[in-house]
């Protein structure tokens, strides 16, 4: 009797962890909103579709990008849309090539990515860059981006 309550309470426990790991990956299977919201904005940038891109973002949004200054410069999505509108002008096969993707809490993402581009003389550029998004209420109220900008 002792055996058979031993193998019932066994059978129960594995049943039971059986189940918790089949609901963690169905929890973790549903996309991640700030997942998506990411994945179509470099749909945007390699579309080229600058405006689309900037509309993801608040209307005033926070960066932090070397080719903008030090510290954090304030930009509106018309700013955003034209700089990389200006950029596209010198690279006309501006490219984002996403390596990876980590979320961090509910309203942070870290994109790591290459940049390519071929300027009209020939000259081509290939940067590994990393942006952490601080996403709010479905926008990007932060783009914090981080470069080698050295020359070499």
């Amino acid at each position: 009797m002792k055996k058979l309550l031993f193998n019932l309470l066994l059978l129960a426990t594995v049943i039971s962890c059986t189940k918790k790991e089949e609901t963690s990956e169905k929890q973790t299977a549903s996309p991640n909103p700030n997942e998506a919201l990411v994945k179509q904005y470099y749909e945007y940038f390699n579309a080229h579709e600058w405006t689309k891109m900037a509309e993801m973002y608040a209307d005033t949004a926070d960066f932090k990008d070397p080719s903008l200054g030090a510290g954090i410069v304030k930009q509106t999505r018309q700013q955003t849309s034209t700089k990389y509108a200006e950029l596209n002008k010198i690279f006309p096969n501006l490219h984002d090539e996403v390596v990876a993707t980590y979320l961090s809490g509910e309203k942070y993402i870290t994109v790591e990515f290459i940049s390519t581009g071929t300027a009209p003389d020939g000259s081509k550029f290939v940067l590994p860059i990393c942006t952490i998004f601080t996403i709010e209420n479905g926008k990007i109220t932060k783009d914090f981006t981080y470069y080698d900008n050295f020359e070499e």
